[in-house]
């Protein structure tokens, strides 16, 4: 079979103020980013048609490194539900160039069921990337130079809670000391980089309900601690008009066209390991403003993805999706049966069944939240009918919905059978109202340990030195009724990326705290979890190339 980028390249794609009025869109409000990509304004958004209209998430089973393939089935899924008759848009986070040049090599579906133009979605796009990252950077550098000018008068900081970031992955980033050199070069003093998905005006970005929200909550984020304990915020530096102004086209929604031609909004990009892991709010909106059937996704398994997606981009928004996917593929079902890698592709019903156990936690927590839930088998190449029915009988044992998903090599007619179920799931048997894993008044720590025992399967929880003084501060500042967010590996329920499966009676551990107190969440770091990835040993980077003119090694 054709790779992505030579099946994406064969796809006449339709002009983008066509598929804009063909979804409704008025043209004169659409800013075209080129032929094939605009920006949509946020303003476009209607609360009481969106209220109508269907919301589907789709999450998945623990993330592995043989895929899972979320993605692939939230585009194959929205085309599924066009060719049964259903006006479906999904609503998608943008990809970030640190996985697209280091493990992943792209992020916009695959075979037959993508986004386009994929090349230009997987590097540059129409930059909202870059424009959070100079945001974020610009921000580092007024308080550098505040502290730098405002020394002499006796100013300080206790401590400085803002570091930079960078869209690329940079091990060597990660902890540095800046101000090195004769006194003009400014305060030495130690620093750090993050990547820009975990940044918190990214997250700002998604969880903004318009312009002046996204102000409000960037004047709100918390730089550092002055020595009397009070904070030290954007607000205080004088320079949130001139951040939101390096923002003011970001917040817009991107709109792209699928393989089919049909709408897709791509916008934000915060990675569900570090961060919350969810597409924006106003993109969410924007969708279901314009669609009978809005399809979204949660960043990598349910787990953290999903639980994010009601725990924080809901309670926060009052979206509430009529039905919940969870995406599983005999791959990665066997790898939480401990089959080797090597060994995946082969007939292996027991270490299938083993799997079990990852799948039906997940059905079991998305069920907590209220939720209707249906399984999405991803079909690949390698699979056989036989270890396909053994999925389908025990989801039937589990009195959940099964569809077979081959939207990767038919696109949306490989999606048809998911998409009669999606639709009669919905009209027969839709999720009720959504319950949180945790209550606003509830302290930290009894939201985090809600969340490792209720979600993860923790037997205990322990909060570290450096993280209960951050408690300490929060509660000082007022600030426990915020969500948390916890950053921890994608590979497991556990902090421990070598825990497959289902594992239970664990300890999790929380190291640190990190306040975003514009993006109104607290980031709660568990194990050794890194907010700047770095590169392995044979990077995408060194398959990417341009071959006559062609971009290569994207996929």
């Amino acid at each position: 079979m054709k790779s992505d980028i030579e099946i994406a390249r064969s796809i006449r794609m339709k002009k983008i103020t066509e598929v804009a009025a063909e979804t409704g869109i008025p043209q004169d409000m659409v800013e075209p980013y080129g032929h094939y990509m605009a920006k949509v304004p946020e303003s476009l958004a209607d609360d009481e048609k969106a209220r109508k209209h269907r919301l589907v998430l789709v999450t998945a089973i623990t993330a592995t490194k043989a895929g899972i393939g979320k993605t692939t089935v939230s585009v194959g899924l929205a085309l599924g539900l066009n060719r049964i008759g259903r006006k479906a848009i999904v609503a998608l986070r943008e990809p970030s160039l640190g996985p697209c040049f280091g493990l992943k090599g792209g992020a916009a579906g695959g075979g037959y069921a993508q986004i386009m133009p994929m090349d230009r979605i997987n590097l540059h796009f129409t930059g909202d990337f870059h424009a959070v990252t100079s945001a974020h950077n610009m921000i580092a550098a007024m308080l550098d130079n505040y502290l730098y000018q405002h020394q002499e008068e006796g100013f300080a900081l206790k401590e400085i809670l803002w570091k930079r970031v960078l869209d690329v992955n940079d091990r060597s980033l990660r902890d540095i000391v800046t101000g090195l050199g004769p006194r003009a070069n400014g305060i030495t003093r130690q620093s750090g980089f993050d990547i820009t998905p975990a940044s918190e005006l990214m997250a700002i970005l998604c969880l903004s309900s318009g312009l002046e929200d996204m102000r409000r909550r960037i004047e709100n984020i918390t730089l550092g601690i002055r020595f009397d304990g009070t904070p030290f915020t954007v607000k205080d530096l004088g320079v949130a008009g001139a951040i939101t102004v390096l923002l003011k086209d970001a917040i817009h929604p991107n709109l792209v066209q699928t393989t089919e031609g049909t709408p897709a909004f791509v916008h934000g990009g915060p990675f569900a390991n570090i961060a919350h892991g969810c597409n924006s709010i106003i993109a969410t909106r924007l969708a279901m403003t314009f669609a009978d059937y809005t399809v979204t996704e949660a960043g990598f398994g349910a787990d953290l993805g999903a639980e994010k997606f009601f725990n924080i981009k809901c309670r926060k928004s009052g979206l509430k999706p009529d039905l919940t996917v969870l995406v599983a593929s005999l791959r990665g079902l066997k790898m939480h049966g401990f089959v080797p890698e090597d060994k995946i592709d082969a007939p292996d019903p027991e270490g299938l069944k083993r799997g079990f156990a990852n799948l039906d936690r997940h059905i079991r927590n998305i069920r907590a939240f209220g939720q209707t839930v249906i399984v999405c088998f991803n079909r690949y190449a390698s699979d056989t009918e036989e270890e396909i029915g053994l999925v389908r009988s025990h989801c039937a044992e589990l009195g959940v919905g099964f569809a077979v998903n081959n939207a990767y090599c038919e696109g949306g007619k490989g999606a048809e059978e998911l998409a009669h179920l999606v639709v009669d799931t919905i009209e027969q048997n839709p999720s009720g109202p959504l319950e949180f894993t945790y209550s606003d008044d509830q302290s930290v720590e009894s939201k985090i340990e809600s969340i490792a025992r209720n979600i993860y399967g923790a037997g205990s929880v322990s909060i570290g030195k450096v993280a209960r003084n951050k408690i300490k501060r929060i509660n000082e500042l007022g600030l426990s009724h915020f969500p948390v967010c916890i950053a921890k590996t994608q590979y497991s329920f556990s902090q421990d990326s070598a825990k497959y499966g289902a594992p239970e009676g664990f300890n999790f551990s929380i190291k640190d705290i990190v306040i975003n107190s514009g993006a109104e969440m607290l980031v709660a770091i568990a194990g050794d979890i890194i907010r700047m990835p770095g590169l392995p040993r044979n990077p995408q980077a060194l398959h990417i190339d341009i071959v006559n003119g062609q971009i290569e090694g994207l996929s």
